[in-house]
């Protein structure tokens, strides 16, 4: 195994990861519905017990996307994490309160009541999303630091990440990802509950969350496709800009574009399912499409030469898979690792169907031998 070739396969094992991790944000999206789709509280802790049987996923699945992302590109990690670091402490701060909030909200001698911990879940339902698509963002815009001769990583601003925030181009894609996951929620609330209240608003819903998704998607895209990016010479390691980098990277990748408009043709046949022909399967359609697309996505920031993390300050600083990634033993050692992956999503599958084996409805949540949040 080349050096080579585990640097492009440690970003393609990142890439999956992140498109498993924005599909598992509809945990996030569904409860920022708690109070919209829900009129009264026997309802919203319908809502509340679906998504508490998931939560684990997304806050697992966060936490090996992260360990993957900076064990395989540690300089990523300093940068990014030690120059930006407002920025990410927000983002895993809101996730840290949704964690409590689902263990404390039902608890015996609650003395904050349960309303406190629901608008707790309802933070963490709008930063996490919305954060999580600016921070992905950076991987095409960039950040204003530079590398020291030692690869000391020196920040250019003083709001240490905060600055991401008021770049037009990453806030459209912090709305996007928040839409959708409100959409998956959507979906995946009628595949899983079986309650009229809750099933009479969802449709409704999901025409709003769908449509507004649709059009902050394709002005991403639209975006993405027509911006300058960055390329780095192979040979030289200089890096310089070039018109319209992640639309050839696209086109110089074929499977990769098919990849990502089989899932954007997913994400909409789930859509369309479920509002034309009252499916309750949508969610398996839009969540591997979710997948798909945002794995293709993130794949062409890193390869064909890409710097995934471009510097705005000093552009031969910017990052990419070549002068970030750990060394060749250690990549090749998480290697040997990752081929346990498959055992791992086996088990995620078998605990979700187990989770899963039949729709929750109010009478579930007043039998006594269950676990309630």
């Amino acid at each position: 195994m080349s050096y080579l070739f585990l640097q492009y396969y440690w970003w393609a094992v990142g890439s999956l990861l992140c498109g498993l991790l924005v599909f598992l944000m509809f945990v996030q999206g569904g409860q920022t519905l708690i109070y919209t789709l829900a009129k009264d509280d026997d309802s919203r802790s319908i809502l509340i017990n679906a998504l508490g049987r998931k939560w684990e996923f997304t806050f697992t699945t966060l936490v090996v996307f992260g360990g993957t992302m900076f064990a395989a590109f540690p300089l990523f990690y300093s940068a990014s994490f030690g120059g930006g670091y407002w920025l990410w402490m927000i983002f895993l701060f809101c996730f840290i309160i949704q964690a409590v909030s689902y263990e404390f909200r039902m608890k015996a001698g609650n003395i904050y009541g349960h309303k406190t911990f629901e608008w707790f879940l309802m933070i963490n339902g709008t930063l996490g999303p919305f954060l999580a698509g600016v921070i992905v963002a950076t991987f095409y815009s960039g950040a204003a630091f530079s590398l020291s001769q030692y690869h000391t990583v020196i920040w250019h601003t003083s709001l240490r990440g905060l600055e991401a925030l008021i770049q037009p181009f990453n806030l459209v894609l912090g709305v996007t990802v928040l839409l959708l996951s409100r959409t998956l929620a959507l979906l995946y609330f009628a595949n899983n509950i079986r309650n009229d209240k809750i099933s009479a608003e969802i449709k409704k819903h999901l025409w709003i969350n769908g449509l507004l998704f649709v059009i902050f998607f394709l002005l991403f895209i639209a975006w993405l496709m027509f911006r300058d990016g960055y390329i780095v010479d192979i040979n030289t390691a200089g890096i310089s800009m070039v018109p319209y980098k992640y639309f050839w990277n696209l086109i110089q990748l074929p499977a990769v574009l098919i990849i990502f408009l089989s899932g954007v043709i997913l994400v909409l046949t789930g859509i369309i399912l479920t509002l034309f022909f009252d499916s309750i399967q949508g969610i398996w359609y839009s969540g591997t499409g979710t997948v798909l697309a945002v794995c293709a996505l993130v794949l062409i920031a890193g390869w064909m030469n890409t710097p995934f993390y471009p510097s705005t300050s000093d552009m031969q600083s910017s990052l990419t898979i070549f002068n970030a990634s750990s060394s060749h033993y250690t990549l090749k050692t998480m290697f040997y690792v990752s081929l346990f992956i498959p055992v791992v999503f086996a088990y995620i599958f078998y605990a979700w169907r187990a989770i899963n084996n039949k729709p929750i409805d109010s009478d579930e949540l007043k039998t006594k031998d269950i676990h309630k949040y």
